[in-house]
């Protein structure tokens, strides 16, 4: 007769949490990155030092012969017609399409960022229900983008108004360039950039009324 006893169990205690407080924060170090991020400045640097100052380049006669005129002909033979670079484009034609590619690109991810905004299960019901893309787009999608496009597409408009006093330094004719002119004659620098910053403010909080009803009619239904 043999006689046997269970050995008892041993109970496994949980780890003490840990303490935040007391653990010790290393930031990750990149010392051969920044290494190379400015050796690669220093090469940079200099390849530009050179290609600038080294006379084999002849900037001037290469500044001399850049396209002054613009011709229409026969490729690599006599021209037909014959375009002045100068004149070519006028300033206030200048002003216009530099502002119009450069706030032509905000506008564009502004309204991509309103159409991903609309969810895909809209057009997924409205596919559904057998209606055409294009009333789609005009009736479901453009509706609904339209709320968030149009908060940001305010802001960018009253960026255009206070852009426009960039192309001042082309002689142009606009608010900041006759308060310039004004203030060149009597010498009322202060009240006269004064009096130009009360007409931008009242450009930019005109352009508020409508945007303001533009913004209850695209949202009805989604707000009370």
């Amino acid at each position: 007769m043999s006689l046997t006893s269970d050995s008892p169990k041993t109970a496994v205690r949980p780890d003490p949490p840990l303490d935040a407080a007391a653990l010790t924060v290393v930031p990750v170090r990149h010392p051969w990155r920044w290494a190379a991020v400015a050796a690669t400045a220093v090469v940079l640097t200099q390849f530009l030092h050179g290609l600038i100052t080294n006379p084999a380049w002849e900037w001037d006669v290469f500044a001399r012969y850049l396209y002054k005129t613009l011709q229409i002909g026969i490729p690599f033979g006599p021209g037909f017609l014959s375009f002045d670079t100068m004149g070519l484009v006028g300033a206030l034609s200048a002003a216009v399409i530099g502002l119009a590619l450069h706030q032509a690109a905000y506008a564009a991810e502004i309204v991509r960022g309103g159409l991903l905004a609309v969810e895909t299960g809209q057009l997924e019901a409205a596919a559904a229900l057998g209606i055409p893309r294009l009333r789609q787009l005009r009736r479901i999608v453009l509706p609904q983008a339209m709320r968030s496009i149009l908060p940001n597409a305010a802001n960018e408009i009253v960026s255009l108004f206070k852009g426009t006093s960039i192309v001042s330094v082309m002689a142009i004719g606009e608010l900041f360039y006759q308060v310039q002119v004004v203030y060149g004659r009597n010498g009322r620098v202060v009240q006269l950039l004064m009096v130009a910053t009360v007409w931008y403010v009242l450009l930019t909080a005109a352009l508020s009324v409508p945007q303001h009803y533009v913004e209850r009619h695209y949202a009805k239904g989604a707000a009370r």
